[in-house]
C-alpha cells in the first residue's frame, strides 16, 4: 500500500532523529514511491541562499528533491560604481549561475536591494509567491540581523508561513555571523561535508561580490565551528520554527 505524501514525511522526520545529523532518510523513502520534498529558500539578496545553506541544498538536489531559491531583490545595491539597472544584471546572472550549480530554480520577488518594504502589500506578495510553491519545507534569515533586507526577507516569510495556516515547517538560517546575522544559537545542524565543494563553486559563481576575500573566509569558520558543534568536519546551522509540523525537514532539532 502506498504511504500518503504526510505519512512519508512523517516517517522521514522520525529516521532523521535516529540519523542524527544528515538527509539520507527522506532521500531513502522518496525512491522507494517516488515522492520527492519541495524546499524553499528565501534570501534577500543573491549569495545570502548560497552561503547560509547552499551545502545542505545541494543535499536536497542530490537527493532528488525539489529545490526553489527565492531572492528577495537582485542586489541591485551591491556593486560599487554600477547603477542599479547594471548591477542587477550582473547579480540575475550569478544568481541563476549558482542555481545551476545546485540544481534549484531561481526566483525573484522583485524588490529592491537597499530599499525593501515590509508592508500589507509586500506580505500578500510574497505570501502568494510562496503559496504558488506549494512548499513542504522553507529556510529563511534570522530576524536578528544588522542588514535590513534581511531582516525584511525573515519578516515576509514567517508572516507567510503563520497566516498560510502553519503548512510547511519554516527553519531559519545564518549569514555572516556576528557581523550580520547576531543572537544565533541552533537547534539543528546538516553535515555537508559532502556537498562543500558544491556549495563553495555556488558561491564564487557571485564574482561581483569577490567571495575570496570577504564572505567565503568567514563563512569556511562558521562551517567549521558549527561543524565542532555537532561533531562533524562542516556543517550549516538552523534555527527550527517551535511550531513546526515535524513534516519531514531533513535536520534534526
Amino acid at each position: 500500500m502506498k504511504m500518503s505524501r504526510r505519512e512519508m514525511l512523517g516517517r522521514s522526520s522520525l529516521l532523521v532523529g535516529a540519523l542524527g545529523v544528515g538527509i539520507p532518510a527522506p532521500g531513502a523513502l522518496a525512491q522507494d514511491d517516488g515522492r520527492k520534498l519541495k524546499v524553499v529558500v528565501a534570501g534577500a539578496h543573491p549569495d545570502d541562499p548560497e552561503t547560509g545553506c547552499g551545502g545542505t541544498i545541494a543535499r536536497y538536489t542530490g537527493l532528488g528533491h525539489e529545490v526553489t531559491i527565492l531572492y528577495l531583490t537582485r542586489g541591485e545595491a551591491g556593486i560599487p560604481g554600477k547603477t542599479h539597472a547594471e548591477a542587477a544584471r550582473i547579480r540575475t546572472a550569478e544568481a541563476e549561475k549558482a542555481c545551476a550549480i545546485l540544481k534549484a530554480k531561481p526566483l525573484f520577488a522583485g524588490q529592491i536591494d537597499g530599499d525593501s518594504f515590509v508592508n500589507n502589500a509586500r506580505y500578500a506578495e510574497f505570501r502568494k509567491l510562496l503559496d504558488a510553491e506549494q512548499p513542504d519545507i522553507v529556510f529563511t534569515q534570522w530576524p536578528v540581523d544588522s542588514h535590513r533586507d534581511h531582516r525584511a526577507t525573515s519578516l515576509l516569510t514567517y508572516d507567510a508561513w503563520l497566516n498560510g495556516g502553519k503548512q510547511f515547517d519554516l527553519y531559519y538560517y545564518e549569514v555572516d555571523a556576528g557581523e550580520q546575522t547576531q543572537n544565533f544559537h541552533p537547534t539543528s545542524y546538516v553535515d555537508i561535508d559532502a556537498t562543500l565543494e558544491i556549495k563553495r563553486d555556488a558561491c564564487f559563481a557571485h564574482q561581483s561580490q569577490l567571495p575570496a576575500t570577504t564572505f567565503w573566509p568567514l563563512h569556511s569558520k562558521m562551517q567549521e565551528f558549527r561543524g565542532i558543534e555537532c561533531g562533524v568536519k562542516n556543517a550549516e546551522a538552523f534555527i527550527a520554527e517551535a511550531q513546526n509540523r515535524e513534516l519531514g525537514a531533513p535536520v534534526k532539532a
